[in-house]
C-alpha cells in the first residue's frame, strides 16, 4: 500500500508543484522581459496548490510527517500508547469521511451553481469534490493505521532517530 501511495500521491503532488514551478517561471520571465503576464496565473496556482495540499495529505498520514504534538508522551505508558494512537486514527479517520462527505455534497453545489474562477471560467465543482477523494483516501490511510502492527516504542510506525525534533 506505501508504494502504490507514494507512487500516485507523490506523483500527484509532484506534477502539481513542478507545473507551479513552470508557471510561475514563465509568468515572471514574460512580466520581466515582455511586460506580459500569463493571464489566469494566479487562479492556476491556487488551483495547483489545491493539488498539492489535498493530494498530499493521505501520504504525509501514511509516514506519519504530520504535526504532532507529543509532549505528553513520555508520561503514557508503553502499554497504553498503542491504545491512544488507535483511538487517535479512529477519531481522525471518522472526521475525514465526515469531511469527504461534506466536500463532495459541496462540489456538486458548486457545480449544479456553476460557478467558475473569475477569469478562465474554470469550473470549482470538480476541484473541490478533488479534496473530498484525497479526504476519503486519508480515512483509509488512518484506518489502515489503526488495523497494521506497531512495533514496541515507535511512534505509529517509524522508528525515533536519537535526538531528532519532533
Amino acid at each position: 500500500m506505501q508504494r502504490i501511495l507514494s507512487l500516485a500521491s507523490g506523483g500527484l503532488c509532484g506534477g502539481a508543484l513542478f507545473a507551479i514551478m513552470v508557471l510561475t517561471f514563465f509568468d515572471v520571465g514574460g512580466r520581466k522581459f515582455l511586460d506580459s503576464s500569463i493571464p489566469g496565473s494566479l487562479e492556476l496556482t491556487e488551483l495547483l496548490m489545491v493539488i498539492v495540499i489535498f493530494a498530499g495529505l493521505p501520504l504525509v498520514t501514511a509516514r506519519s510527517e504530520h504535526v504532532v504534538f507529543d509532549s505528553l508522551d513520555a508520561y503514557i505508558p508503553s502499554s497504553l500508547r498503542r491504545v491512544q494512537q488507535a483511538l487517535v486514527h479512529v477519531v481522525c479517520a471518522l472526521a475525514m469521511l465526515g469531511l469527504a462527505w461534506i466536500m463532495w455534497q459541496t462540489g456538486a453545489q458548486i457545480a449544479g451553481y456553476g460557478e467558475t474562477t473569475a477569469q478562465l471560467k474554470i469550473n470549482k465543482g470538480p476541484f473541490v469534490q478533488a479534496i473530498g477523494v484525497a479526504c476519503l483516501f486519508t480515512a483509509f490511510v488512518h484506518a489502515w493505521l489503526v488495523a497494521r502492527p506497531t512495533p514496541a516504542g515507535s511512534n505509529d510506525g517509524e522508528e525515533a532517530t536519537p535526538g531528532a525534533a519532533t
